[in-house]
Order: C-alpha cells, then structure tokens, then sequence
C-alpha cells in the first residue's frame, strides 16, 4: 500500500530530494517513480497521483541537466557580448530570448565588460557549463579567437553578432556599416560641412573601422579633403565625449561637424557644446549611431542610424538553433540586416 503520510516522508531541507528518497517513502521501486514522473502509461493514475502528491511535498527538483546531458544536449544558449548597461545590447537580448524560449532553449548571459581577459573566462565557463551552442559579441580588445577553439574542436556552433572577426568558421550577423557610415557623412556634407570629426572605437572591431572607412569614402567621393587630426579614437562613452569637446575648443579652427559612431558620446558632446556657447547644428551638427532612447530626449534631437538590435537577436539565434537542429539554412557567412539614417535636428543645418 502506498503511504503518502507527510510525517514520514520528511527531509532536512539541505538535502537533494531523489527518486530514490521518493521510493522508499512510498515502498515502491525507483523505476516506478521515474516511470510516474515522467507520466508514463505503464503507471497506473491512482500511483502517478501519489507519487506527484509526495514529489511535491518533499520538494523534488526534476535534474533537467542531467537528463539533457545523458541525451548529449543541455538546452542550453551561451551568450558572451561586451556589457549589459546598453540600450542596444538589451534588445539583441530581447530577439536571443523570445527565439530561443520559441525553440525550447534557455540562455546562459554574460559579459566580457570591454576585456578580452573577462571575455576567455567567461568563454571558458560557457564550454565548462556544456551550452549546445554560442552567441558572441566580441569585446573592445580581441585580438584572435583562439580562446574559441574549445568550441571549434568539438564542433560546437558559434554565432557572431554585431562585433564580429573576419573567418570562415562561422556565421557573421551585422549590418552594413560601411554604408551606415558613408550614409552618415554624405549627410552632413549635404548639409555644408566641410571639417567633419569622426569619434570612432577600437578599429581592431569590424564596426568601428567599417564605420570609419565609410566616412573617409563619403570625404573623397565629395572632394571634402581628409584631416586625420579631425579623427578620434576612443571608448566611446561620456568622459569620450566630454574630452572630445575639449579638444574641440582648443582648435584654431574647429569642425562644422561631428560623426560619433554612438548616441552616448554624441549627446554628452551636444550638451558640453552648448555649454560652451556653441550652436547645434549652427555652429556645429552633430550626428550619432544607434538610435538609442538618448536620441529622442536630448535637445536638439540627435540625427542617427537605426540599428535593428532586436532583429538582429531574432536572427543571431534561429540562425543557431537551425545548426543545433540542422535544419537547412542559407549556408552563407554573413548577414547582413538593413539600417535607416534618421534625420533630426542635430544635424539640420539647411531648413
């Protein structure tokens, strides 16, 4: 008979409540138990009942690692990008989330906060965390992908977005940042600028130097000559921008305009230009990147390129889902998503 008494079924709290612990409360065997937990038909309802009922009571934790490990999957998506404080970072999180949820995969998140050291650790864990497959931002710093090997060896799948590395491993998603920066210069020359300062990253970085190649293109596809002393390279956040200013103002003669290849620094520039007296865009138009909330409040409102992070998730992650299942896909290396300059009043100078 089945004993389903709360009082002898009791357990200390810090101990992991097994299908064994489940047995012998109700004196049947462990298989019966792991049979009834997964609701099987050989198990009649009324010991399915009981067994749930003192499951339950108990406390038990159904393993689910360990289960995945023993059929060689975890369900389980690794997620490595630079830090997790950026608008534009948390809706790639978003689109990663909602397909990957979609799929039945959980994600493993973590950042590498701008450091190639913090970005091998936590490549290491993801590998030693046994994730099915990865998804990858490159940090400010990368140099090679040899700490990715682990991943490769094993034939492991490994995404890259937004920060990607020039190989033939794996599948790149980005946009096309050249044209996103072409497109953003072209602008402001549009607009009678003809000294154009470019705030730009780590040209180690796919983006940042596709960005700056755009921008010395759309210069001499318009006879607007290139002044590397019009170029600077920097971490692209608020003491950035606060330092570009102050550069700014200590030129003989300063730019008409200025390219930032992130709405961050480019807010923290109008707003330290205005304090200086200066004019935007009169004086000065100023264009980010990003489309970030910043854009929309800052006054004048910031001219940017709109950054699909969302779908750019959506896609980084059916993209490795189809590998993990190996579904048919577009077996290319990189794909590249649609951006959209928005103008705005920042950069206005012709009303």
């Amino acid at each position: 008979m089945l004993n389903t008494d709360v009082r002898l079924i009791e357990m200390k709290s810090d101990k992991e409540v097994t299908i064994y612990d489940i047995a012998e409360a109700l004196n049947i065997s462990a298989s019966t138990v792991s049979r009834g937990l997964r609701d099987h038909p050989s198990v009649r309802k009324v010991t399915k009942k009981k067994i749930m009922i003192v499951a339950n009571k108990m406390g038990y934790q159904h393993n689910k690692f360990a289960s995945n490990l023993r059929k060689k999957h975890t369900n389980m998506i690794g997620v490595v990008l630079p830090r997790l404080d950026s608008y534009f970072q948390s809706t790639i999180i978003s689109g990663m989330e909602k397909e990957a949820n979609k799929a039945g995969y959980n994600l493993i998140i973590s950042q590498s906060q701008e450091s190639i050291k913090k970005e091998r650790a936590s490549i290491l864990t993801m590998f030693n965390s046994r994730v099915d497959g990865l998804l990858v931002s490159l940090a400010y710093d990368t140099e090679n992908l040899d700490h990715l090997d682990i991943f490769f060896k094993k034939k492991i799948p490994v995404i890259f977005f937004d920060r990607v590395y020039d190989q033939s491993e794996c599948t790149n998603i980005v946009i096309d940042n050249f044209k996103a920066g072409y497109d953003v210069t072209k602008h402001l020359i549009e607009q009678g600028c003809r000294r154009i300062l470019h705030l730009g990253g780590n040209l180690l970085r796919n983006l940042y130097s596709d960005r700056f190649r755009g921008y010395k293109q759309a210069l001499l596809d318009n006879g607007v000559p290139f002044d590397q002393d019009l170029v600077f390279i920097d971490r692209l956040n608020e003491e950035a921008g606060i330092n570009t200013v102050k550069e700014i103002l200590k030129m003989k003669i300063p730019p008409d305009g200025i390219f930032t290849v992130n709405d961050t620094t480019a807010a923290t520039i109008i707003c330290k230009l205005k304090e200086a007296s200066i004019r935007v865009p009169d004086d000065i138009a100023v264009a980010g990147f990003n489309n970030d909330p910043i854009s929309r409040v800052v006054d004048p409102n910031l001219t940017t390129i709109n950054y699909p992070g969302e779908k750019m998730g959506e896609i980084a992650a059916s993209t490795l889902i189809h590998k993990l299942k190996k579904l048919k896909t577009v077996n290319t290396n990189t794909i590249i998503l649609h951006h959209e300059l928005i103008i705005r009043q920042s950069s206005l100078r012709k009303r």
